[in-house]
């Protein structure tokens, strides 16, 4: 123990000996943990413990996947969720579905975004509240009315009651309906989405009408594995398609996905590649480390040969340098927390909307013992290759060489190389994915739309329950609505869209055409909206032949369709598309939720061709798609889009004011954003967001990493040269010769380093590629990037070479 606490005051003692050596390694090693464990937090909240509910890997979305593969909901109705319980894999179960409300009694109605629970949902999910009590099967018995109870969501208790801990008990008016407070959630509470605001009871019974349908989770039973509770929930599934064949495609397998796997399939890769990116980063630091350790431990071989002649064993100097070295990771590791709670909080902020509203985003205790181990790991690993260097030293010779200066041996000048060559492949490799990936951003940003996105913002309108049941009210309602928003002296105009905000917009259907064979039941599909013909004016779609249908068509129900030109290109590449005929049997009246204008599942005529906008995302190529008048199938919501003559938020309010003139009891939803914020919010165009900062931000640090390194060796390499350098320019030789020599010597590792860095590149290229958004390996920028290193290179070694270059031939001589 004695010898321990021995080794770490010297080591102490070295480091405050040699601050600029202590403080260089310590911030290398810093950036490259607090780089880490930043990202390590977030890789753990997000795919290791993203979710706070009892048996979350026991929790399940119950889907369906047609045979196309796509996943995706079969809505069921009260009867068959009942009829759920009866199966045997399923342990419990919760049927969601998610409505708009208005909290009535101020000037304009405020929305909130409210979700129906059936009665299991909170004891399915095993997580106590923060106030008050769960809501419970007692608040919604099957076939009875719901209790007028109310859960808050945390976000919305923070925000309209200020987190006032008396209000449980309270009463909340919700379109002139009293609800009664019974509790708060947690804060990791986030069942729906960050969005959601309330949690209400949902009834469930058989006489409810099938428009109100159901997505439902399912928690199976301890040691029931998916593919049993699949092959059970089968036979079941197909009896519900045979009452509501609306709700399933054809030939559907039932698929339950589990809590995590959406988050896994998006997300993975992304995560994955950035964890990578600072394990990259990482390296390049411990690598700065064994290079400080190795050329300051050279430096004091004389030291080690003295304390060997004395009867130090080479067990005893390697505990001396490793106890050294892990001194150095351990208050790098220190620091590099400190920094990781800052980077954090910045990454946290870029994160996409995708990340589960669970996550918990916390620097917490396995995050604490992760880098608690990352530290030690580096300390023992990059620490021992030069304690094993320097634990055998030729004493003869190292005696025998003076007390002053001490030529490195072969060994140590080949790891020097070897280090060096490395820290160069790894940045290269680093800034070679990097700029793929800001290139897949930049082109995504440059991407023709096909519209014009600039000062036009979505309002979505939900319908009330039990209100404009009927096709013409409903289509007269929202027309009213449109007309009074469009008298705003700022509004240039205005456009209704069911399903259209691109884009990313519309409903994926199969269709027929009339006179042509259908062909395979999959391949014939398209993206259906439904719109007026303002909409087209409001995003500056072109018309490219035939004619749009107008306002008096839609109010009659016109049955009349408009398509894309890549419609055309698929369907009719002849161009002879107009006064064609084609149908959508999806198109089914369910009233009172789904309404549909008479006659609208049968044949809908061409009548013209838009231009292409993007409707599959932004990284997708533009899907053929119909536009029908908005009229031909109406939800319970739509949403108006207004083009200002300036930025349209500013518009908001007088626009709230103007649809509560029309009915003082409707909404907008809460949540009103431009269309350029709805390009921002596409997971494609977040997630390339992310990637492409981070990943710069992290090639920046390597690149001075690397070339911090890089000025260390050649700084060491020319101290020990100093009396070679003295006898060569007092022999003759000039300032350019041994400018030469200091960059020849530098440049076989930094070339080395580049060769190894551009092999690395192109043969990870295919796994960059479908990690990073449309990133791919250009020829070019990999040119680029690897005559930046270059020009970085030279400016680290010109510093050392031009000290070289000006040793007096006398002093250098009386070094010795």
């Amino acid at each position: 123990m004695a010898a321990v606490l021995q080794d770490i005051r010297y080591a102490f003692r070295q480091l405050r000996n040699y601050p600029g050596f202590a403080l260089t390694a310590i911030l290398s090693l810093a950036l490259g943990i607090g780089a880490t464990v930043s990202v390590f937090s977030v890789v753990y909240a997000v795919l290791m413990n993203p979710f706070p509910y009892k048996g979350a890997d026991r929790i399940a979305f119950l889907q369906t996947r047609a045979p196309d593969g796509n996943l995706g909901f079969a809505g069921l109705t009260g009867t068959q969720v009942h009829q759920l319980e009866k199966v045997h894999a399923v342990e419990a179960l919760s049927a969601i579905n998610e409505w708009n409300l208005t909290i009535t009694g101020h000037d304009v109605p405020e929305d909130v975004v409210s979700y129906y629970l059936t009665g299991g949902t909170f004891p399915m999910l095993g997580l106590a509240p923060l106030l008050g009590r769960n809501l419970g099967p007692s608040d919604s018995p099957f076939g009875q009315e719901a209790q007028p109870a109310i859960m808050l969501s945390y976000k919305f208790w923070l925000r309209h009651f200020n987190g006032n801990p008396a209000v449980v008990g309270q009463t909340l008016e919700l379109v002139h309906k009293k609800y009664t407070i019974v509790g708060v959630t947690q804060p990791r509470f986030g069942w729906g989405g960050s969005d959601a605001d309330i949690y209400l009871p949902q009834k469930l019974a058989n006489d409810l009408p099938a428009s109100y349908n159901f997505n439902v989770l399912v928690k199976l039973r301890p040691g029931i594995t998916r593919a049993v509770a699949n092959a059970e929930l089968q036979p079941f599934m197909e009896q519900f398609a045979q009452e509501t064949p609306t709700h399933f495609p054809r030939h559907f397998k039932v698929d339950i996905q589990g809590l995590k796997d959406w988050t896994t399939r998006d997300l993975r890769g992304t995560l994955y590649l950035l964890f990578a990116a600072v394990a990259l980063l990482l390296a390049i630091g411990c690598g700065n480390v064994s290079i400080l350790l190795l050329a300051r431990g050279t430096a004091s071989q004389h030291e080690f040969a003295v304390r060997s002649a004395v009867g130090a064993t080479g067990s005893r100097i390697i505990r001396q340098l490793l106890t050294e070295s892990l001194m150095v990771a351990l208050i790098g590791a220190s620091l590099g927390i400190l920094l990781a709670y800052r980077a954090l909080i910045l990454i946290v902020a870029w994160l996409p909307q995708q990340f589960p509203a669970e996550s918990d985003f916390h620097i917490n205790l396995p995050v604490l013992l992760f880098s608690v181990g990352l530290a030690l790991l580096t300390g023992v690993l990059f620490g021992l290759f030069p304690a094993l260097q320097l634990s055998k030293p030729e004493i003869n010779q190292v005696m025998q060489s003076g007390t002053h200066k001490v030529a490195g041996s072969v060994r140590g000048k080949e790891l020097h190389r070897f280090l060096i060559a490395g820290q160069i492949a790894l940045t290269l490799l680093l800034l070679t994915t990097a700029s793929a990936a800001i290139e897949g951003f930049l082109r995504m940003m440059r991407i023709p739309l096909g519209y014009d996105p600039h000062n036009v913002m979505s309002v979505g309108i939900p319908v009330h329950d039990n209100t404009n049941t009927s096709w013409a009210e409903r289509t007269n309602y929202f027309e009213q609505l449109r007309a009074k928003i469009a008298e705003l002296p700022d509004v240039v105009s205005t456009g209704i869209s069911n399903n259209a905000t691109p884009p990313e917009s519309g409903w994926e259907q199969k269709f027929e055409l009339l006179g042509e064979p259908s062909g395979s039941p999959d391949a014939q599909t398209a993206r259906i909206n439904f719109v007026d013909p303002g909409y087209f004016s409001t995003l500056r779609i072109p018309l490219m032949e035939g004619r749009m249908w107008d306002h008096t068509e839609v109010a009659h129900g016109a049955l009349l369709v408009l398509v894309n030109q890549s419609f055309v290109k698929r369907y009719y590449p002849n161009g002879d598309v107009l006064g064609h005929s084609l149908k959508v049997p999806a198109l089914k009246n369910e009233p009172p939720h789904t309404l549909t204008a008479p006659g609208a599942d049968g044949w809908l005529q061409i009548v013209g061709v838009v231009a292409d906008a993007l409707d599959d995302g932004l990284d997708q190529p533009v899907k053929p798609a119909v536009f029908m008048p908005y009229g031909t199938l109406m939800w319970m919501h739509s949403q108006i889009l207004v083009r200002g003559r300036s930025n349209p938020d500013a518009l908001l309010h007088s626009i709230r004011q103007q649809i509560a003139a029309i009915n003082p009891d409707q909404q907008a939803y809460g949540q009103s954003n431009d269309l350029e914020t709805w390009i921002r919010n596409e997971p494609e165009w977040e997630r390339g967001r992310l990637v492409s900062v981070l990943f710069g931000a992290y090639s920046v640090l390597a690149l001075v990493l690397a070339a911090v390194g890089l000025y260390s060796v050649v700084s060491y390499s020319v101290v020990q040269r100093t009396n070679e350098f003295g006898i060569r320019m007092a022999l003759g030789a000039r300032r350019s010769d041994v400018l030469k020599i200091v960059f020849a010597s530098a440049g076989v590792s930094v070339g080395a380093g580049i060769g190894i860095g551009l092999a690395l590149s192109l043969g990870l290229n295919r796994l960059i590629a479908r990690w990073v958004e449309n990133g791919a390996s250009n020829p070019f920028l990999v040119l680029s990037v690897s005559l930046l290193l270059i020009v970085v290179a030279v400016i680290a070694c010109l510093l050392p070479a031009r000290r070289a270059s000006s040793v007096d031939p006398m002093t250098a001589l009386r070094c010795e």
